[in-house]
């Protein structure tokens, strides 16, 4: 009776378990469509054909755009270099006020922070596909050079939509050159 007993709840379990796998297999599978999430990545693979109008290529500069965009490198790295050497002899001087030293402290910090900015700002543009970029601030607004031959519609909205993200200025305070 004991040996019957086992074999009659064994066999309910094995049912139970097997109703219980295919119900999950009907009702649970996968799906048929491909859903479609708020924010999910997709990779696409483009082949671009260049026609005889468009021989140049996109991604490249041409010699003198590379030193264009190294010699201006140069002068705003030499204008932001020159500034904090001013802020520095402020704090250096013995006999300057305590209040042209917090208004260097300020000038000092206002001038890190446009560093870090114009970097956030040039390094989310050359991501979008700008073989290369340069940003100035300005208490006017935002400056924003890159290669002419990547200027378009659709580029000055990639361009702007970096800008303010990062800074806050209007749009009508932003100028794009080509270069």
């Amino acid at each position: 009776m004991k040996f019957q007993k086992k074999h009659v709840i064994s066999a309910a379990l094995i049912l139970a378990l097997g109703a219980a796998v295919y119900v999950n297999w009907q009702f649970g599978g996968a799906p048929k469509t491909p859903v479609k999430e708020l924010g999910a990545t997709s990779y696409v693979n483009a082949t671009v054909t260049a026609t005889a109008d468009s021989a140049e290529d996109k991604g490249s500069l041409s010699k003198a755009q590379r030193e264009l965009f190294a010699a201006e490198r140069t002068k705003r790295q030499n204008t932001q270099d020159a500034a904090l050497e001013q802020a520095q002899k402020v704090f250096d001087l013995e006999n300057a006020k305590e209040e042209d030293k917090t208004e260097a402290q300020k000038s000092v910090e206002k001038l890190l922070k446009n560093f870090t900015v114009q970097d956030s700002i040039e390094s989310i543009i050359k991501a979008k596909g700008f073989s290369d970029c340069l940003c100035h601030i300005t208490d006017e607004g935002v400056t924003v050079i890159v290669p002419k031959h990547q200027l378009n519609d659709t580029a000055a909205l990639v361009i702007d939509d970096a800008v303010t993200s990062h800074y806050s200025v209007s749009y009508e305070n932003i100028s794009i050159i080509g270069a």
